[in-house]
């Protein structure tokens, strides 16, 4: 059930926007931030009844919805939601999706972790796919400056913390124009792919209550996660965006 309606959100905004890339981006970034949304206002609901350790994971998700946040400030500055239909679409289904997400996570958040997981993965096709179609236009074209703040210059600190996988300060992206943008972005996506596939494992609200120095613990232990290698790519048959 939790594949089909990924399917059926990628099919839709496949048909719509096969040959508008950056309003397609921003469509999908304002919905992908949705989630991490849903959970948070579960997450702070526990923790208003005094379920502390069930709202472990608060900093986690607000780092990742920053991260999206920052992809979606990407796609504005580079006229994704310049159209007024788009935004409509765009927030109409972020709206809906809200409730369905943050209902599924108080009932079952498992699901609601691996139905995030399947999204992330059909944004890291997407991107790449993007990436290897348009190499060389990308690397021609200036980034914008809410990347190179985002990526190099500004606070770093959230952009460390989705990523519970890696270690403190291990990734420092280049940001020397609009191609390197969009293969941050592309690693971000394989990121929160990781991070959802972590959290759906019974020991997860200890191990990253606190992210990153549950980092190294993950790896002792060998917790699985999904990592998207070039092999996976080559061979992976899921519905591209």
């Amino acid at each position: 059930m939790v594949k089909l309606l990924v399917n059926i959100i990628v099919f839709v905004i496949d048909v719509l926007y096969r040959d508008r890339p950056y309003p397609r981006f921003y469509v999908l970034e304002t919905i992908a931030r949705v989630p991490y949304f849903a959970y948070t206002s579960v997450l702070h609901f526990y923790e208003t009844l005094g379920l502390w350790r069930k709202a472990d994971w608060l900093k986690v998700h607000f780092a990742e919805s920053w991260n999206e946040m920052n992809h979606l400030l990407i796609m504005e500055a580079l006229g994704g939601g310049n159209y007024w239909g788009d935004r409509i679409l765009a927030q109409t289904v972020g709206l809906i999706y809200y409730w369905i997400i943050a209902l599924l996570y108080a009932v079952a958040p498992s699901q609601a972790y691996f139905f995030m997981e399947e999204v992330e993965k059909h944004a890291f096709h997407t991107y790449d796919s993007f990436l290897t179609e348009n190499e060389a236009e990308l690397k021609e074209t200036t980034a914008p400056e809410v990347a190179i703040k985002y990526y190099r210059d500004g606070d770093l600190y959230m952009f460390d913390e989705f990523q519970t996988t890696r270690v403190p300060q291990s990734r420092r992206p280049q940001v020397d124009n609009l191609y390197d943008v969009f293969v941050n972005i592309r690693d971000d996506e394989n990121e929160h792919v990781k991070t959802m596939a972590a959290c759906q494992h019974p020991e997860a609200y200890q191990s990253l209550q606190s992210p990153h120095t549950a980092a190294t613990q993950n790896q002792e232990s060998d917790v699985e996660v999904v990592v998207l290698s070039e092999a996976e790519k080559e061979t992976e048959t899921g519905v591209e965006v």
